[in-house]
């Protein structure tokens, strides 16, 4: 019987902690007037692509702050033209008012130095109907001339009118205060969830879990390098480490390949603007479903291109940015179009996860196309052969599993996801030092074709640390490993222990002598 799949929006997740206890604010604005530069001011991060050319944002974009032991969530939306039928601005003004519609109050955002125009008319008339909260920020006051100037922007018929600067931050305390006041009371005290503390808390914890894992390592590292004998009496055995925290999976792949449609259709909502047009993403758009317990919170990336193939600025930070998330991710579902097959884009973005340690999933989207059941009356396509010629062109990731899907018709999604749970789990298993050297007793270390210079004697080797695997090898040499002995290892290390999906981090570290302290090595001589 087929499993049925159970996905809940990140709204619905958190209901009674995100929407009915911390307050939405919508910051909304005609294009090109400073809304996700005050997003970015306001949330104390660069969250948001900003420049100087319009229509930048397209997706919603969500961010927390804490002001004065109060909680706000902040979503920044894109510029509105109410009466434009084209494709990307009437994606981009649904996608606003999904934000209207759950928002606790409102900032309608214009620019001081243009004057009023119907858009900003029609705007403010529809955001008073809506009977929220509704606040004024005429942007980009820069000097007391200006100040006088906004007050021209009253005939709005907006009376909280507050005159700002988002990109100097001038205004900005003022504005948060106003909204604060009418707004139902959240203190950053009565949330104990972690996903939802404030910047400097989680910037805090970041650092101090670096130099833990750093201190874990170097503890293991020692304890394996003092060690005369394993321990022969520990049995443990390989599991994933217990944690509750979610994983964040990045979609990542080059332009028009199906990301944004893999996104909708993994959430079941029109979270992402889907457009045939290349590079309608932008800025990085997450959401987080449930599935059988754990949490994955799924950020869609804008196309990577090459840089000579990106002109706009707004293109060149959207690239920049899809890095940065990439980075932070744990798993990567690398998005190829099954129609163009494996490109060289697709192995230099496959590249990118490889090196930063994030585990992999090769996604072949749009299979529907010319798989079993096409119709444009040509052949089917051979999946073991389409394997084959991607496992090919994709060597350097040989650990990743491949899945085949349609994600405009959700076909196969439920492999994606079964898929997608081995691989976050096997990202995270621990192997006990006794089971490790135990597994170096019997690997034939002749068979790896080295030269002599670098071979090495392994004392002992341990895991130091996981999301990537990491192992520590204590030898004889303080030398590089070869690369013919690191991928040997390393096959032998899946081979025993599996670690699907997930790159292997193998680190040589020479034995040290034991030194004495000065007075020991004086009663010596």
């Amino acid at each position: 019987m087929r499993e049925e799949r159970v996905l809940v929006p990140a709204e619905k997740i958190e209901e009674e902690k995100i929407k009915a206890r911390i307050p939405i604010l919508a910051i909304v604005g005609r294009p090109n007037v400073g809304k996700s530069t005050l997003f970015n001011r306001l949330i104390g991060s660069r969250r948001a692509i900003v420049g100087d050319e319009p229509g930048i944002t397209r997706d919603r974009i969500y961010g927390e702050t804490i002001w004065q032991h109060r909680k706000l969530r902040i979503v920044d939306t894109g510029g509105i033209v109410p009466d434009d039928k084209a494709l990307i601005p009437s994606e981009i003004f649904r996608q606003a008012r999904v934000a209207l519609e759950e928002s606790d109050a409102i900032v309608m955002v214009v620019d001081a130095r243009t004057e009023l125009a119907s858009p900003d008319l029609e705007l403010a008339r529809l955001l008073q109907r809506l009977g929220k909260p509704l606040f004024l920020a005429v942007n980009k006051v820069d000097s007391l001339k200006q100040e006088a100037a906004a007050e021209n922007f009253r005939t709005l018929g907006i009376s909280e009118l507050y005159p700002i600067s988002a990109e100097h931050g001038t205004g900005a305390a003022e504005l948060l205060e106003g909204v604060l006041a009418v707004v139902p009371a959240v203190t950053d005290a009565d949330d104990p969830d972690d996903e939802h503390r404030s910047r400097a808390e989680r910037r805090r914890d970041k650092s101090q879990s670096g130099t833990e894992a750093a201190s874990e390592e170097e503890a293991a590292a020692e304890h394996a390098g003092d060690e005369e004998h394993p321990d022969e009496e520990d049995t443990e055995e390989a599991e994933p480490e217990t944690d509750t925290r979610e994983t964040k999976v990045a979609i990542i792949g080059h332009p028009n390949v199906g990301k944004s449609t893999l996104l909708n259709a993994l959430t079941g909502s029109s979270r992402a603007i889907v457009s045939p047009i290349a590079g309608t993403t932008r800025d990085a758009v997450d959401e987080v479903i449930e599935k059988n317990g754990k949490i994955y919170r799924f950020i869609d990336t804008a196309g990577i291109r090459r840089k000579g193939k990106t002109h706009l600025m707004a293109e060149k930070l959207s690239v920049v940015m899809a890095r940065k998330h990439l980075e932070a991710a744990d798993v990567a579902l690398l998005i190829i179009d099954a129609q163009e097959g494996v490109t060289s884009s697709d192995a230099t973005i496959g590249g990118y996860a490889h090196e930063s340690g994030r585990s992999v999933i090769i996604v072949v989207n749009k299979w529907d196309l010319i798989g079993p059941g096409r119709k444009d009356g040509k052949p089917a396509a051979d999946r073991t052969v389409f394997e084959e010629q991607a496992r090919h062109a994709l060597k350097f990731l040989e650990y990743a599993p491949i899945v085949f899907i349609s994600a405009a018709s959700g076909k196969n999604l439920d492999n994606l996801l079964k898929a997608l749970a081995l691989v976050s789990d096997e990202r995270r298993k621990r192997i006990s030092t006794s089971q490790i050297n135990k597994f170096i007793d019997r690997v034939d270390f002749d068979r790896a074709s080295v030269p002599y210079r670098q071979k090495v004697k392994i004392f002992y080797m341990t895991q130091s640390n996981v999301s990537p695997p990491t192992f520590i090898l204590f030898t004889d040499k303080d030398v590089k490993l070869h690369f013919s002995y690191e991928r040997f290892l390393d096959n032998q290390i899946r081979k025993a222990f599996g670690f699907v999906g997930s790159p292997i981090w193998i680190k040589n570290r020479p034995r040290r002598k034991v030194e004495l302290s000065p007075r020991k090595e004086k009663k010596r001589k």
